[in-house]
């Protein structure tokens, strides 16, 4: 079996509104640069594999737009139909920071399928693992309201579309993502079934969520769990986070299948973001939670595309990724990779965050 690349050209054409960063233009705000969120990130990054020959190892496939029954099962209605009547009016805003043009619904649904064929692909023993370059992200969306950028909840959708097709029951959500995935966390905090990790930079963005007494109401306490970290952690940090909490909560979860909100604006480039973390850190972060799905889940592993803003990192960031994911050979090394490593923590602050990480660990193993 091989591993499968989900992508669409069509992802690519979303697009939002008057924006210059994260603020609307007018006042005194000056119009230029647009949202963060655009398509080159990820179309660099299938470009970039495209050159090194990566792309040719995978299994490129694009998938159908999740169905309105498969969107229902995780947003309301009213939202949904709301977003599609803008939609077909020729776009505007719902939520916060969630602007979109014309087909902006139907943009959303196909980032949604391709995160919901590569589930089931993967469940169903099709692909080995699969990654999903979805656009629009979508762990910031909540069932009725659209947020920072995340117009559909795409794992969120690709789940409980896997869960209606008797695939899985138990499935564990890494969100790696800089951010907190406030979204993904409201969809599923009451229920048992789904665990929720992410790790995020505390008091990013959300500024409002992801504190670590958050742990899941009713039913789903304790599957949900929270791991901020303080800007500046870095690639140890990270790596020794998976080692000492996030591994041992997969191994007492026993999920059937992981999913990974793949985000990579915790990269040390990122704009929105304050982590310095490396290509290597999201390798090896990739390799530890492969292994993990091997010694758990027959290898049952789907990584779904989420932030990052670097145009110019992230597809070296999402090389290696993929390149761990598939197993093989092929690299595209990273210019900064020197740059980026001789800036990380020294022995004073790495020995505040492995404090923080012994915090973390006692409050949930």
């Amino acid at each position: 079996m091989t591993t499968a690349f989900y992508t669409d050209e069509r992802c690519f054409w979303h697009h939002g509104g008057n924006y210059a960063l994260t603020m609307p233009v007018g006042g005194l705000v000056q119009p230029g640069g647009g949202l963060p969120e655009s398509p080159e990130t990820k179309r660099r990054l299938k470009n970039v594999m495209e050159v090194t020959g990566l792309m040719a190892r995978l299994d490129t496939r694009s998938a159908a737009p999740a169905t309105r029954e498969d969107l229902g099962r995780v947003h309301d209605a009213g939202y949904l139909d709301a977003f599609k009547a803008m939609s077909d009016a020729g776009g505007g805003e719902l939520g916060l920071r969630t602007p979109f043009g014309r087909d902006g619904y139907e943009t959303a649904a196909l980032s949604a399928g391709l995160a919901t064929a590569a589930l089931a692909s993967v469940l169903r023993g099709e692909h080995r693992n699969a990654y999903a370059l979805s656009r629009p992200p979508g762990h910031h969306a909540l069932p009725d309201f659209p947020n920072g950028f995340c117009l559909i909840n795409n794992i969120a959708v690709a789940i409980r579309a896997a869960q209606a097709h008797g695939l899985a029951r138990r499935v564990a959500v890494i969100d790696w993502d800089v951010h907190h995935g406030n979204g993904t966390e409201a969809i599923f905090l009451r229920d048992p079934e789904v665990l929720t990790i992410s790790v995020h930079q505390e008091w990013n963005y959300p500024t409002d969520t992801g504190g670590a007494m958050v742990r899941g109401e009713g039913r789903g306490h304790g599957y949900n769990v929270n791991l901020p970290l303080p800007p500046g952690a870095g690639h140890a940090t990270y790596l020794e986070l998976m080692e000492r909490v996030i591994l041992p909560l997969l191994r007492r979860f026993e999920p059937e299948a992981i999913v990974i909100a793949c985000g990579f604006d915790a990269g040390a480039m990122d704009p929105l973001g304050r982590m310095l973390c490396t290509t290597e850190t999201f390798r090896s972060m990739t390799g530890m939670v492969k292994a993990a799905a091997e010694e758990l889940c027959q290898g049952r592993l789907v990584m779904v595309h989420e932030g990052g803003y670097s145009e110019v990192h992230v597809p070296f960031c999402g090389h290696a990724v993929i390149e761990e994911l598939s197993g093989e050979p092929i690299r595209a090394p990273d210019p900064l990779g020197a740059t980026l490593i001789a800036r990380q923590p020294g022995p004073e602050a790495q020995a505040f965050f492995s404090s923080r990480i012994s915090e973390l660990a006692g409050l949930f193993l």
